[in-house]
Order: C-alpha cells, then sequence, then structure tokens
C-alpha cells in the first residue's frame, strides 16, 4: 500500500540534496581570490620584489596646474597669486593655469612659460627662477590637478579619481575603489592606456606577485582599470534571468486565484 506521506517526506530531502549541491558548486577556489599569491616553484627566500622604476608624470597639453607663488614679502608675493584674498593676507589657496596648445601657460608678469614635457618638479625649479627677478627668496608650490584615473567594473566604489601626490600604483587606485567586488575576475584586471597616440589595453594578473614588476604598476594620469566579472556574476546573472519570469508568473497567478477565492 502506498504511504501518502512518502511524498511529503521526500521532498524536505529533495530541497535539502539541491541546496547542498548549489552551495558546493557556489565554494569559491582561494587561487582564483587570494592577492599576490607566491610562485610555488620560487626560492622559499624570495619574498622579495624588485619594483619599476617610480612614474614622474610630464605636462602635455590641456592639462591643469595648480600653483602657488610664496616669499618673505607677501604682499609682492600676491601678485602672482590671483586667487590670493581680497585683503592681501596670506592665503593658501591654489591658482589653476590650462596649459595651452603650444603646451604654455600665461603669469601675470613672467608672461607665456612653457611647460609641456616637463615634470612638476622641473616647473617649480624654473619658476623659482624666474620669480627671482620680482620677488626675495621666492618659494614654488607645483601640483598637477588634472592627474586622475578612473575605474570601472567589479570594484564597490567605481567612479573617476583625483590624486595629489602624482604618485599612484595599481594596488592604490583599487584600494580608493574599496577594493574588488567577490564577484570581479582577479586574473582580469585591465589598465587602458594613452601611449604614443594609440590607446593600448593591458592584462594583468592580481593572484601573482609579478603584478608588481610590470611597467602598468604605477598609473599615469588619464588611465582606466577595468575589472572584468568573473564567471560566479555571469551565472548568476544568467539564472535570475532565467528563473525571474517564472517567478513573476507564479507570483501572478497567485495573486488571480486570491482574488477570485476572495471574491466568491
Amino acid at each position: 500500500m502506498n504511504n501518502p506521506f512518502a511524498h511529503k517526506q521526500t521532498t524536505p530531502k529533495i530541497v535539502l540534496l539541491l541546496f547542498m549541491l548549489f552551495m558546493m558548486s557556489s565554494c569559491l577556489n582561494r587561487k582564483a581570490v587570494d592577492y599576490f599569491q607566491k610562485d610555488p616553484d620560487a626560492r622559499p627566500s624570495a619574498d622579495a620584489i624588485e619594483l619599476p622604476p617610480t612614474f614622474e608624470p610630464k605636462i602635455e597639453h590641456n592639462d591643469i596646474l595648480g600653483i602657488h607663488i610664496a616669499s618673505i614679502n607677501p604682499e609682492a608675493a600676491s601678485f602672482f597669486n590671483p586667487s590670493q584674498k581680497a585683503d592681501g593676507t596670506s592665503s593658501t589657496d591654489m591658482t589653476n593655469y590650462l596649459v595651452d596648445a603650444n603646451g604654455e601657460i600665461e603669469m601675470p608678469l613672467l608672461g607665456k612659460v612653457k611647460v609641456s614635457g616637463l615634470s612638476t618638479r622641473e616647473i617649480r625649479e624654473l619658476l623659482r627662477q624666474k620669480l627671482e627677478k620680482f620677488l626675495q627668496s621666492p618659494t614654488v608650490r607645483v601640483y598637477l590637478e588634472s592627474y586622475k584615473v578612473t575605474i570601472l567594473g567589479e570594484v564597490k566604489v567605481p567612479g573617476v579619481y583625483s590624486v595629489r601626490n602624482e604618485k599612484l600604483s595599481l594596488t592604490d587606485a583599487i584600494g580608493l575603489a574599496g577594493d574588488l567586488t567577490i564577484y570581479g575576475d582577479r586574473k582580469s584586471v585591465m589598465v587602458i592606456r594613452d601611449q604614443n597616440g594609440k590607446k593600448t589595453f593591458n592584462q594583468l594578473d592580481l593572484t601573482t606577485r609579478d603584478l608588481f614588476k610590470s611597467e602598468f604598476y604605477y598609473m599615469r594620469p588619464g588611465d582606466v582599470i577595468y575589472v572584468a566579472a568573473g564567471k560566479g556574476r555571469i551565472a548568476s546573472a544568467d539564472a535570475f534571468y532565467r528563473i525571474a519570469p517564472i517567478v513573476i508568473s507564479g507570483l501572478t497567478l497567485i495573486t488571480l486565484l486570491v482574488v477570485r477565492f476572495t471574491n466568491e
């Protein structure tokens, strides 16, 4: 004789089994997630990696420079700081200068100054020498205000990030964006860079320590970092779009039945 409760007893077991299989299939391989993994063939003492030379950005046209001039005589220095406070008191506000198509900026008294191809360090020394004709013991601060990188894809806070210290590594940039999400493919991080009039697309693997040897470890102004979605994200999205219509149809049917029986 058939047991009428056999089906009811079997159903929870099937559901539990399917849940366990889903959890097992969803387990992440640590080799695909952990950063900076050591090469298994490396020597036990090989825990140091030589970094590439630190990148020093050179100024190009359309860059924006923030410049502030100071000297022993604040009133005289204020003439070179259009953003200076109206009452002539000391101010640390920077004055922004757009580098024109000829690679020049135009400053009070100094006129046009060629800055393209120079670093901010070199511009600082160049301006200091020119200002000695007008100011006593001048000091100059120069920042590249247009130093920005864009971070997109599977990171927690994608966006455009400004950098003031002119030294930004790939790991620093990812930290600014709140790290990769669990769905980010750590073996497929792309750095898009303008080089010699061309856009280059460069794949990096965050799971290996070879990352620190790459010429793309240090960011350059205008770089774009794109973190691709891993298989887990694609699979979950695909499952959602396949199941969602069924769930919605089922809920709609239940709603219609409830309304119908309620009205009877």
